[in-house]
């Protein structure tokens, strides 16, 4: 179990049982006392109150009125939310436009500064474009949760990515490219890799991808991407809002 998950499960099992000791909440979640002496810790920096009675009888309590005051989001996720209001955006379908804007503009602040710069470099790939209504969307899945984690070690860490792709006509191969950009053409969203095999630029439908992973120890250069005049980055739409 990660730190999060571990996390997590202390503070549901002191909401539930109201009163814990160190050693049932090590045997709950599989760890040691001194670990969830550390967590408790973590907690409390988290903004949660949890109070120590001493002695016989005594343990830990969650203050019921207590929550957690400070972000624990990962830059996938906050990366998931910022693009998720840009794709609305760009639709043109945002409501509360905003609000959402003031929302995640606190949440951004509450990341540490090199979560900051992770998550301003992993924006600097996001393009924001106009589908053509002439789209066929019948065969449109779901895409792989998967995709933003492998993405963020890939474009942060400019590694190669691999992952098996399904094409129009259901054929099943393996790519692995150079990530260059994320396009968002609502409702589809795009992997915009370089193939080396095929020396080009190629767009890859991400509810076509399955099973990605960064490739350890591989290296590549940022590209230009020669998107449409129709095109813009994440950065010229938030200009273009503000």
């Amino acid at each position: 179990m990660n730190v999060r998950l571990r996390q997590d499960a202390i503070v549901r099992t002191l909401r539930r049982n109201g009163t814990s000791t160190i050693n049932r909440l090590a045997q709950e979640v599989g760890t040691s006392r001194r670990t969830v002496l550390r967590d408790i810790i973590a907690l409390r920096d988290q903004g949660y109150v949890i109070h120590s009675d001493v002695g016989r009888g005594g343990g830990l309590q969650l203050d019921p009125q207590s929550m957690q005051t400070t972000a624990k989001l990962s830059v996938p996720e906050v990366f998931a939310l910022l693009i998720s209001v840009a794709a609305m955006r760009a639709a043109g379908n945002l409501p509360f436009s905003e609000l959402a804007d003031a929302g995640l503009a606190k949440i951004e602040k509450s990341l540490p500064a090199d979560k900051v710069k992770d998550l301003r470099a992993f924006l600097g790939c996001l393009h924001i474009g106009q589908l053509s209504p002439s789209q066929n969307l019948s065969d449109m899945g779901t895409m792989d949760r998967d995709l933003l984690p492998a993405f963020e070690t890939a474009f942060l860490d400019r590694t190669f990515i691999r992952f098996d792709y399904r094409d129009a006509t259901g054929k099943q191969t393996q790519r692995e490219v150079e990530p260059q950009a994320i396009l968002i053409l609502p409702p589809l969203w795009y992997l915009v890799g370089w193939d080396l095999k095929r020396e080009g630029f190629r767009h890859f439908r991400m509810d076509r991808i399955g099973q990605p992973e960064a490739v350890a120890g591989t290296r590549f250069r940022r590209r230009h991407v020669p998107f449409e005049d129709d095109v813009c980055p994440y950065s010229e739409l938030q200009k273009r809002f503000a």
